[in-house]
């Protein structure tokens, strides 16, 4: 008895026959062929069927620095170009922006308008699934390399270009606007500003003016004060002094008449009145003593008694009183206060105003022409698309072809799967249960 039996070995339960399966598949080619067609078909009704859609865009850069040269030296707003991008870009994407420009051009965006919707959910569709803002270049530190891309897509029937290229040029002109009206408030403000310096300084002028009047004046005041005093403690002077001058004279007249001087006499002709020897005598008489006041005999005594009786006034009689009263009536107008009260036209005597004037002047005149001024550079502007950028129709149909066939090929296999067990490993495990003898022989 032979002991060289050798069983063969037994498949596994999921192994799969590929050969039978190719052949399988072989077989059912009609059925994969009329599946891939089919997904092809389908892919292909839909690529042909549907809207196409077009994609458009415009690039922006910023400008040149000679576009904003006027601008930049009116000293009161600087803009610099990559700024400028910017602030046209913050418009570009600004939803307050876009919705006032889907208001303003309704007529461009009727194909989005649906029934049974408000304006602003019909632009709302149109701002999230249209239209898209990049800034890639924004963020660099080389301006030159900065630049704005606004991409749109839109279905046929839509007049994009108009739209893009519309809304580029309402954005510039909205920040146009809105760079004359800061320009406006700005300069409005600073006027406020120099308008308001000027007349602190006119204040000032005024407070120094009534304060140099007064100043004038009470200096005028007191000398008048001075001088008055001065011609009341002459007065009284002179008062006094006439009286003393008349006490002597009556002493002195008494004096005389004891000694019989009529006439003006001296003392060394009071002592030879004795003498009267014949003869022309001539004497001469130095004498370094006041002659007493009573050798001027009584007649001229009494003469000025008299006439000091008769005196009314005694200012004649001093210099200084017609000095006191010309410095009075020089007192009683002052020309330099006249003078301050006069001035019409006191803003030239400000004083450190000057610059301000010049301000206020140049900004007055400045004249800066926004409607001409160029924010931006559109290096690239939206052009009528030539083809649509969707859907790729070969693209689509290969694709369709392609699930086709993976659907074909899925329903192929669960088709042997299923309707063909006897071509599974089971099948060969029973072949060989059904005849041991012959294996053992073997």
């Amino acid at each position: 008895m032979s002991s060289n039996f050798r069983a063969p070995p037994i498949p596994p339960a999921d192994q799969i026959n590929f050969s039978k399966i190719f052949k399988f598949v072989c077989q059912q080619k009609k059925l994969l062929i009329l599946v891939t067609l089919s997904g092809g078909l389908i892919a292909a009704s839909y690529a042909f069927l549907a809207t196409p859609e077009y994609a458009i865009s415009t690039v922006l850069r910023p400008v040149a620095v000679n576009e904003l040269d006027a601008l930049n030296r009116s000293e009161i707003y600087q803009l610099p170009p990559s700024e400028a991008l910017l602030k046209v870009g913050a418009t570009l994407d600004s939803y307050d922006a876009r919705l006032a420009f889907f208001r303003a051009n309704q007529n461009l965006f009727e194909a989005f308008v649906r029934p049974g919707r408000t304006l602003e959910q019909s632009f709302e569709e149109f701002n999230r699934n249209s239209i898209r803002l990049s800034l890639p270049g924004a963020d660099k530190k080389n301006t030159l390399s900065a630049y704005i891309k606004l991409e749109m897509m839109y279905p046929k029937g839509i007049d994009g270009v108009s739209i893009l290229n519309g809304f580029v040029g309402y954005a510039v002109a909205r920040e146009r606007e809105q760079i004359a009206a800061d320009l406006n408030v700005i300069i409005k403000n600073r006027l406020v500003e120099l308008e308001g310096k000027l007349d602190s300084a006119r204040s000032n002028y005024n407070i120094e003016k009534e304060a140099k009047i007064t100043s004038l004046r009470e200096v005028d005041s007191l000398r008048r004060a001075q001088l008055q005093d001065e011609l009341k403690a002459l007065r009284s002077q002179l008062k006094t002094l006439r009286s003393n001058r008349m006490a002597q004279l009556s002493e002195a007249i008494g004096i005389a008449k004891s000694l019989g001087i009529n006439k003006p006499a001296t003392p060394s002709s009071l002592g030879e009145q004795v003498n009267t020897g014949s003869g022309s005598v001539m004497r001469t008489e130095v004498n370094n003593q006041q002659v007493p006041l009573y050798f001027m005999g009584t007649e001229a005594l009494n003469a000025e008694l008299a006439a000091l009786r008769l005196r009314r006034s005694d200012e004649f009689t001093e210099s200084r009183i017609a000095q006191i009263a010309k410095e009075l009536q020089m007192l009683a107008y002052n020309r330099e206060v006249e003078v301050l009260n006069s001035r019409e036209n006191e803003d030239i005597f400000l004083a450190g105003v000057q610059p301000l004037r010049a301000e206020i002047a140049r900004l007055s005149n400045l004249n800066v022409n926004i409607s001409d001024l160029k924010l931006v550079a559109i290096d690239q502007q939206a052009l009528e698309p030539l083809k649509p950028a969707s859907p790729n129709r070969l693209l689509i149909v290969i694709l369709g072809l392609f699930a086709g066939l993976i659907f074909a090929l899925g329903a192929v296999f669960l088709k042997y799967v299923f309707l063909v067990p006897v071509a599974g490993p089971t099948a060969a495990l029973t072949e060989l249960q059904q005849r041991p003898n012959e294996m053992i022989r073997n």
